[in-house]
């Protein structure tokens, strides 16, 4: 039966092969693969077919099996990691095809960066969209490793990554020629991504390969110091490291403080606060308010802790515990915040109800349906005067050399005024 050897190779050429892969070429009388591949082998008597067409080139390869040649098909790295072999895999029986991998870029790469890579998530951009790489980092997955294209180069990353606005800080690997002379490895601070994202295509080699690793948010005090008034950046928070996402984003939040129209002097009660970032929002606008932020979750509470250090503002109070069992204790609100109700909400409205002080307001986020249907049922039923808010915000997202709108989770928002 002919066999089709399928030939890992590296920048490195022949000198890179093993003795039993050279033995296998050299006894071939078809040799396939890209213009670069076959270059090694200038000298090589076999015919050679260029990549160049791959439909094409699938289908003479087919035409080929039924003669009794010895194919040799060149390939880049492991042929059957995002490479040719998953093509030839569907065209041919696997009885037919011999794999003998070469060194992967994803594994040269980090061998050169010097980090262990079993936990790393591997994405290719090449010739595909930028949904599955926009997710990962949304996600804050720790390591990232990226196969580019003359779209998704790495310019083109770190222009996504800065538009997405995330609470997380990535370093930039971008390894360039692996294994060849002209080899070049260069790495970029979270500090820098802004300045990588300004370089395009040609800035970089063909062949690259992008590291991203995740490095703690750490924040010079005087960053602080130049925040806006109102609006804060999402990336300004210390957040969720599994879910850096869960946060109430910039956007929204805006919406909410104009909803809860502050007064100064007044006691807010934010309650399911996750990371604080409403409460340290309402804290900065109002310092001679006093702000009490409960959550149930011991990481939400280390968590806010950090970010009330980091903003270093003194007129929160961190409540540890459930809601509506923890709020016995604090003194009567202005104003209520309810960001996240841990399966509880009518409770909490019912203490609440209880609690506000005349002409008070309580706001609520809700992202589910079945909690907006339920709180409605509530407020209707308890003859709250309320009005409703449902934002659909789309942020712009890079996507390659082009911008697109990237929506974010829609929320509904409540106001009530239980007193009227």
């Amino acid at each position: 039966m002919v066999q089709i050897e399928v030939i890992g190779i590296g920048l490195d050429g022949a000198t890179g092969l093993t003795t039993k892969t050279q033995e296998i070429i050299k006894k071939a009388s078809i040799l396939i693969g890209s213009s670069r591949h076959l270059s090694y082998f200038a000298f090589h008597s076999a015919q050679k077919i260029r990549l160049n067409n791959l439909q094409q080139n699938l289908d003479e390869i087919a035409q080929l099996i039924k003669t009794q040649e010895k194919i040799v098909i060149l390939t880049s790295g492991d042929p059957l990691f995002f490479g040719l072999g998953r093509l030839l895999l569907e065209k041919f029986p696997q009885e037919k095809l011999n794999f003998h991998p070469h060194v992967s870029s994803i594994q040269f790469a980090f061998n050169k960066i010097k980090v262990p890579w079993q936990d790393a998530k591997i994405i290719s951009v090449h010739g595909r969209d930028g949904d599955e790489l926009s997710q990962a980092l949304k996600q804050g997955i720790e390591k990232i490793a990226i196969l580019t294209d003359g779209n998704y180069h790495p310019g083109a990353i770190a222009k996504l990554y800065l538009s997405l606005e995330l609470p997380v800080n990535y370093r930039f690997w971008i390894c360039e020629n692996l294994g060849d002379n002209t080899e070049k490895i260069t790495y970029f601070t979270g500090a820098e991504i802004a300045e990588l994202a300004l370089l395009d295509r040609d800035s970089f080699a063909a062949l690259n390969v992008v590291i991203l690793i995740r490095e703690s948010l750490s924040k010079d005090p005087v960053y602080y110091q130049k925040l806006p008034l109102i609006g804060i950046p999402d990336t300004a928070f210390c957040s969720f490291r599994d879910r850096p996402g869960l946060i109430t984003k910039k956007e929204v939040r805006t919406v909410i403080l104009g909803q809860l129209a502050l007064q100064a002097k007044q006691i807010v009660w934010d309650i399911g606060a996750g990371t604080g970032s409403v409460s340290i929002e309402i804290a900065r606008l109002s310092p001679r308010s006093q702000i009490f932020a409960v959550e149930k979750t011991a990481i939400g509470i280390s968590l806010i802790e950090k970010n009330c250090q980091n903003f270093q503002v003194k007129n929160i109070s961190i409540i540890s515990g459930k809601a509506p069992e923890n709020l016995n204790l604090l003194p009567a609100p202005n104003r209520i915040f309810i960001g996240g109700s841990g399966g509880n909400l009518s409770s909490i409205l019912e203490f609440c109800q209880e609690k506000i002080l005349p002409q008070g307001i309580v706001v609520i986020a809700l992202a589910t349906i079945e909690n907006c249907h339920e709180a409605l049922d509530w407020i209707k039923g308890n003859h709250w005067q309320y009005s409703l808010l449902q934002l659909q915000i789309s942020r712009s997202a890079s996507v390659g050399s082009f911008t697109r709108f990237s929506p974010l989770n829609p929320v509904t928002i409540i106001t009530t005024n239980p007193n009227f």
